[in-house]
This record gives C-alpha cells, structure tokens and sequence, in this order.
C-alpha cells in the first residue's frame, strides 16, 4: 500500500513536472515569438525611413537573415534525430518569422482598424455614461454620478474628463483620498490638464495638506499665466484656511491654560443663551461680551462657542434686531450687537465670512443702512467698513450681498452733515474697485442712481459738498464700465444737472465747491467718450461754460476744461465755431506756452480740431504764434500724440498765405523729415508729419532745396499720397 501510494505520489510530482515544464517551454516560445515581431516591426520602419543611409543598412540586415534562414532550413533537412515535439515548434516560430513585410503591415493595419473601430464603440458608450454622470451630479446624486463615472472607465480607461469628473464628485462626498487618486490618474492622460490640479488643491485642503495643496495651485498658473485671477483665489483660501486652523488651536491651548478672558466669553455665551428673558437682561450680556473680545484669541473663541448662532437660536435677540419700526430697546439691542460684531469681525477673516453668512444679517444690513435712525446707520457703516476695506472683505460682500441698491443708499448719505457720509463714500469707493460691484450698478442705474445723482447735483449749495465731489468721482470712476458711460452719457437730465453746477461755481467760490466743479468736469470728460445724440445737443452749451472756465485761478480746473473742449468739439461743428468766435485758438497758445504735458495734450487736439475745417481758426493760429515757434516746440516733444497733433495742425494751417514762407529759416523740413521717416508707435505721428511736409513744399517750393540737402525726395514723394487724399 506504501509502495503504491509512494507511486501515485511519483506520478503526480513527474505531471506537475512536465506540465510546468511545458508552460515555461511555452512562455519561452512566446516571448521569442514577440521578440521577432519587434524585430520585424523595426525592419518595417527602417525600410519606411526617409534617411537613404537607414534604408539601405536595413536592406542588408534583411538580406542577412534571410541567408541564415536558409541556412538554418538547409541544416535541419540534414537532421536525422526524430524531434517531433521540438520541430512542431520550431516551425511555428519559422513561420511567424517567414511572414513578409508587405503580409506583416496588412495584419498590423488590420488590428489597427478594429483597435480603432473597438475605441470609437467604448468612446460613444463612455460619453453616454458620463453624461447620465453629469445628470446624477447635477441632482445631487453623488453615488449614482460616481458609479456611471466608474462605467464609463470601464469602457475608455484613459478618458481624461472621466476621472475629474468622479474626483469631483468624490469630493462631494467628502472622500479626499479617492479625488486625489483620480486627480492623478487624469494627469496621467493628460499631464497639463488644469481641472485635475484644482481638484486636488480642494482635495488636500480640505485635508490639511497646505503645501500640497499650495503646489497644486502653482502648477495651474504654470500651465496657464492668464489663471493669476484663479490662482490668487485658491492661494487665498488656503492662506485663509491655514490662518483659522492656527489661530483654533492657539485658542484651546489659552482656554486649556484658563486665561481668564478665554473663559469668560464662554461664560457669556452660556449666559446669552438663556431663553425668554427680558431683552435688556440680553443687551447688558452682549455689551459685557464685547467689551471681554481684545484680540484674535477671543475672536475666535466666540466662533468656536457658537457665538453667532446668538441671533439665529435667540428669537427674542432675531425679533428685536430684524423689527421694521424699532422701539428705543430694540435700537439698543441692534446698536449692541453691531459693536459686538465689529469686535469679533476686525481684522478676522473666517469671522466676517461667517456674519455674511447669516440670513438674517444679510436681509438686513441694508435695511439698517436706509433705516434713518442715526446710530443704527453709523454702526452699520461702521461694519461695513471692516469689509470694504480690503479685497478678501469686499469680494465676501460681493459674494453674499445683494448689491444692486447699495449705490444708491450710500449715495444717499450725501445729505448727511455728519461722519456718516465720509464713511459711505469711504465704502463706494472700495467697492468700485470690484467688477461684480460694478456689474451690479447698472440694475438699478437708470431708475434709481441717475434720478437721485442729477438730484444731488442740481442741490450742490444744500448737501454736503465735500461728500458730493467724491460722489461726483465715484461716478466718474464707474463710467469705466461701458454699459453705465453709454446710460449715463445718453441721459439730459445728467448733463443739465452738470452745466448747473458749473453755473453755480460762478456765484458760489468756497474750496468745497471747487472740488464739485473739478470732479464735474472728470465726469463729463469721462462721459465724452461717447459719441451720442445726446453729446452732439448740448455740445455748444457744454463748450461755451468751459470757454469760461479757461479764466478760473484753479489750473486744475482750467486744464479739465480744455481736456472736455478737445473731446466735446467734435460732436458738433456749430460748437466749433461758437470757441473760435471766442478767442479759443489765442487761449490754446496761451496755454501751450507755458503749460505742462496734460495741458498741452488736450489744447493741442483743441486746436487739432478747430483748424481742421475752420479757416478763421487757421488764420486765428497763424497771428497768434509768430512763426509758429509754439507749434515748432511741440513738434520736439516726447509724447507721440503730442507731436501727431501738432503736425496735423501745422499742415492744415499752411493753406493760410505766407504761412509756409515764414517758416523759411526754421528747420521745420528737417523736424517734419525725422517724424515722416521715423518708427514712431502711433502710425499717424509719421502720415501727419509727412502730409505736413508735402503740403509746405507745395505751399513754399523753396523748401524743396532743404529737403534735398537732407536727402528726403523720397520720402516727400511717399508723403504726396497723403496729400492728394485730402
């Protein structure tokens, strides 16, 4: 019984034997099997190569073997050893290596034709799972979204938007690990996919990875440099996360040590919490609470111990401090829990977020604001402040706040005689630095902010005009968004309301209104940049009040005046005239004479526009700059529009006779050839410097002589073009 067991033992080893022996065999075939497909796919390629010198060592390689395969063949004819097994292999691999090229690239093109027509099959039916995907993620079904994701794989394994798209979902489900794994995945099939890096950033935030997290941002902007908006917001939020995490753990460790503040705000918080009591027995709590937070560490124990639910779980705290019509307790109660909030709030990022999250606060911050009892609104203002004052503050109001009324209630402080219409204008101001502000000023521009605008403007003696001129500004600045210039300059009541204040400058001298008139002016050069109807009626008007200003003892306020006469000019050539028949061109040289380079620049172009079709001004500019030594000056100056105008002007002044011979000993020809012929960046520097020379030699042939000791026929003749298209 041993021996036969011992047998079967024998029998079952030697058959495990030779069965591994023969998968090794097999493995060994099989790898010398793809070995000769590579080097037959290499041969393919070197006989496909563009090099000459490949081609032909490949023909000789191939040459080669096909002389050692027959001889290899001719050797085991000879073989008289019965190899059955071996042989029936050996043939095989003959085989597979006999395979020609042009039979190797039909099978390979072949397989490429199904691998192909297989992916665009598992391509479409990816795209369908990650569209029902995209819906189940849209509804909220993060499960469902992430199982058809998954799918989807399963079909396409190295579709990119596959694996975002589950990471986001993952992180949706809070599972950071997973996103993080998909990220990279996605980066796999597509190293600069930007969408993998921010899912990943949120990922190990949200893990507290700060520097991975930071790293996944960087890699964005370095992929991308037009993602800095995207990458400072991101940077920023991790900064801001980092910063609440250190500041939480510092506070436990005070409470853990029993500082005495740490302890009492909780203390305070408890006593708050009581419910049904008296609302004075509340505000005498709230007022003790903020006078015990000093610093950040108590800041942020008042929000690890709930403080802010005091409004959200208090109703008696909720219904006084959201009444319509509040009694003098309910005003205490409100004035107390702004002051609270603007302890807990200064300088605390992840504070202020939290308050703006609060449906209640956000519902009434701008109800208190337009609530008409003083104190409430200057706390308010106050709080605000805290926000408007730098850029993490203001997008939180952006982001959470309903903005479109704030211009117009802030606007409304304007009437204030007190500190509270410098604080609104302090927070508009702040804000426009915002283009979602901005964007939110046109909802209510036309019927809320212009009525009221041109209604402050036209009462300039009753309202605070100090607060009136930086309203006026912040107007001025707005205009920067199209859609608001173009509603603004198209409205009559906003431009009589202007000429009424410039009119009343004359009767009114105080500082303060100097500085209405001077932000006015900004304004309505702000408003010039458009072209409208509008513009074009009230151009003689508007150009006929700035001829008066040029008088005024505020060059600021002269320079302003010229700069809204060189952009209202154009809109009207009867307004034209009316500033010619004023003196304007002997004004313009006055000015040019002595003014700085923003002068010059606007009385210039007045000029410019002025002599463009008006003889008289011609004549005008020729009597009043002998020589045209202020023009000749201009002409040498550093500012290329400066100098456009000027020869602009200068060739349409030549027409006026004798004005080219008197330039005869000047070396205009020599200033005018080094502009034609220059590199300027404003390519109507060079055509109005060579339109100008063309039209003095015509005026005054003598000047052709200078022009030939300088060698500049050919540019003159290159300028003639110019000329004759006039």
């Amino acid at each position: 019984t041993a021996t036969a067991g011992s047998l079967r033992v024998f029998r079952l080893g030697r058959s495990l034997g030779l069965a591994m022996l023969a998968d090794e065999e097999q493995e060994e075939d099989f790898q010398r099997f793809l070995r000769r497909v590579d080097d037959v796919t290499n041969l393919v390629q070197g006989l496909n190569s563009t090099d000459s010198a490949v081609k032909e060592k490949t023909i000789a390689e191939i040459e080669k073997r096909l002389h050692d395969q027959e001889t290899s063949k001719k050797e085991e004819s000879k073989t008289t050893v019965n190899r059955t097994v071996i042989n029936a292999r050996a043939s095989d691999v003959a085989h597979a290596e006999a395979v020609n090229t042009d039979g190797f690239l039909a099978i390979l093109e072949k397989d490429a034709k199904e691998r192909a027509k297989r992916r665009k099959r598992n391509e479409r039916l990816a795209n369908a799972l990650k569209e029902k995907g995209n819906n189940a993620f849209r509804k909220g079904d993060y499960v469902t979204a992430i199982q058809r994701y998954t799918e989807g794989l399963e079909k396409l394994k190295d579709k990119q938007e596959l694996y975002t798209n589950r990471a986001q979902a993952y992180l949706k489900m809070h599972e950071y690990e997973k996103a993080i794994g998909d990220g990279e995945w996605a980066l796999k099939c597509n190293e600069k996919c930007i969408k993998a890096y921010f899912l990943m950033g949120k990922a190990h935030l949200a893990l507290k990875h700060y520097s991975e997290s930071r790293q996944c941002y960087e890699k964005i902007l370095q992929i991308d440099p037009q993602k800095e908006s995207l990458f400072k917001d991101c940077m920023n939020e991790v900064n801001l996360e980092e910063k609440r995490m250190k500041d939480e753990e510092r506070a436990v460790k005070e409470v853990q040590s029993g500082k005495l503040a740490a302890l009492a705000i909780k203390e305070l918080l408890q006593t708050l919490d009581r419910p049904d009591q008296d609302i004075h027995y509340y505000i005498g709590g709230i007022r003790l609470l903020t006078g015990v937070v000093k610093d950040r560490t108590e800041q942020t124990l008042f929000r690890t111990n709930n403080g802010f639910s005091v409004l959200k779980d208090n109703e008696i705290v909720r219904r006084g401090f959201c009444a319509e019509r509040k009694n003098t307790a309910e005003v205490d109660l409100s004035v107390s829990l702004l002051f609270l909030w603007q302890a807990v709030c200064a300088g605390n990022e992840e504070n202020q977020r939290l308050l703006l999250t609060h449906p209640d606060v956000t519902a009434q911050l701008p109800k208190m604001l337009s609530s008409g009892v003083s104190e409430i609104q200057k706390e308010t203002l106050a709080l605000i402040s805290l926000y408007s004052e730098n850029e993490n503050g203001r997008r939180l109001l952006v982001r959470h706040q309903d903005l479109t009324k704030w211009l117009q209630i802030l606007m409304m402080f304007v009437n204030s005689t007190d500190a509270k219409a410098t604080s609104a204008m302090n927070i508009l101001s702040d804000l426009i630095e915002e283009e979602r502000f901005q964007t939110q000023c046109r909802v209510m521009l036309s019927t809320g902010v212009l009525p009221l605008f041109t209604q402050l403007l036209t009462s300039a003696k009753l309202v605070n005009q100090a607060a009136l001129a930086r309203c006026i500004g912040i107007m001025g600045n707005l205009c920067a968004d199209g859609v608001i210039r173009m509603q603004m300059a198209e409205s009559k009541e906003c431009w009589q309301a202007c000429l009424k204040l410039v009119d009343e400058c004359f009767d009114v001298d105080t500082p303060k209104y100097q500085e209405c008139l001077f932000a006015v002016l900004g304004l309505m050069m702000n408003l010039l940049l458009e072209s409208n109807v509008t513009i074009q009626y009230f151009a003689v008007d508007v150009s006929g009040r700035c001829m008066s200003l040029l008088g005024d003892k505020d060059g600021r306020i002269v320079t302003r005046a010229i700069g809204v006469l060189s952009r209202i000019l154009p809109a009207s050539s009867s307004a034209v005239e009316e500033v010619v028949k004023g003196g304007v061109v002997k004004k313009m040289i006055k000015f040019l004479k002595a003014g700085g380079q923003i002068t010059s620049n606007y009385g210039i172009k007045t000029l410019s526009i002025c002599t463009r079709s008006n003889r008289q001004a011609q004549e005008d500019l020729v009597k009043s700059d002998k020589r045209f030594s202020v023009l000749l000056k201009l002409l040498d100056s550093e500012n290329e529009m400066i100098v456009g105008n000027t020869a602009f002007c200068l060739g349409q002044c030549l027409v006026v006779p004798g004005a080219a011979t008197s330039l005869l000993n000047s070396n205009v020809v020599m200033i005018l050839l080094k502009h034609a012929g220059g590199d300027a960046t404003r390519t109507l520097v060079q055509e109005n410097a060579a339109i100008a020379l063309g039209k003095l030699c015509v005026a005054e042939p003598r000047h052709i002589f200078q022009l030939r000791k300088l060698n500049g026929l050919a540019i003159l003749n290159s300028s003639m073009k110019y000329v004759h298209s006039i």
